[in-house]
Parts: C-alpha cells; sequence; structure tokens
C-alpha cells in the first residue's frame, strides 16, 4: 500500500487507499477484477503510470487468495519481514558511517544470520496451522 501512496498526491490518499483495500479486502475470484477495473476508470487519468505497474503486479499481489481463506489476513501483512528491517535500521544506526560497501555487508549478512539462527529451530505462530 505504501508504494501505490507514494505515486498518489495527499489529497487523493484516503481515497485510493480505500479503493485499493477494495480489491484485497475479503473478496475473491472474479470480484477482485471487476474491483479493480472500477478503481482503474475512477483513476486511470491521474494515475494512469502508477495503475500500469499496480496491472503487471496485480496477480502477485493477490496470490493469497489462493490460499486457505483463515490466512488471508496474515498474509496480507508484512509485519514479520518489516521487523526484520526495523532491526537491521536500529543496529546500523550508531555506526554512522561504513570503511566501504563490504563493511556493510558483513554486518548486515551477520544481523540476518542471526535471524535465521534463532529462526531454525522456532515456528513462527502466523504461520502455523492453528493460526
Amino acid at each position: 500500500m505504501g508504494n501505490l501512496l507514494e505515486h498518489v498526491q495527499k489529497c487523493d490518499h484516503d481515497e485510493v487507499k480505500r479503493g485499493a483495500q477494495a480489491i484485497t479486502g475479503r473478496i475473491a475470484g472474479a470480484q477482485v477484477i471487476t474491483a479493480f477495473r472500477c478503481f482503474q476508470s475512477r483513476w486511470r487519468s491521474r494515475y494512469g503510470s502508477m495503475l500500469q505497474r499496480l496491472q503487471q503486479d496485480l496477480p502477485e499481489l493477490l496470490s493469497f487468495f489462493s490460499l486457505p481463506r483463515r490466512l488471508w489476513r496474515k498474509l496480507r501483512t508484512t509485519n514479520v519481514m518489516e521487523r526484520c528491517f526495523v532491526e537491521v535500521r536500529r543496529r546500523m544506526r550508531p555506526m554512522v558511517c561504513f570503511v566501504n560497501v563490504a563493511s556493510v555487508d558483513r554486518i548486515i549478512y551477520s544481523i540476518f544470520q542471526g535471524f535465521n539462527l534463532d529462526w531454525k529451530n522456532r515456528t513462527l505462530k502466523l504461520f502455523t496451522q492453528a493460526a
């Protein structure tokens, strides 16, 4: 949603957001296409390039519909991934500057290696059958 709203004027944010949420919110199949076409016809004149990119990415954005309905809400959010990037920024911010690109690569690698070791034997409650 953030990527979509980056290309929209502030005065249109709320309306565009509601329209985009109508595409992914609690509807499936042909209703998704209908919702997208309504959204497209409403915003084509003002945000044609944004709609072109959205149309190109629509199959991937809506791939969660092929999974069990009980997982849809959890799969539409990116909280798990966002938390990782927040942690990377938190750890890198005190370092201020780096000698070269390789030093940045080593630090980012070590942070994600730590995540991998932590998650290796831990199931995420978001993605278990009990969810």
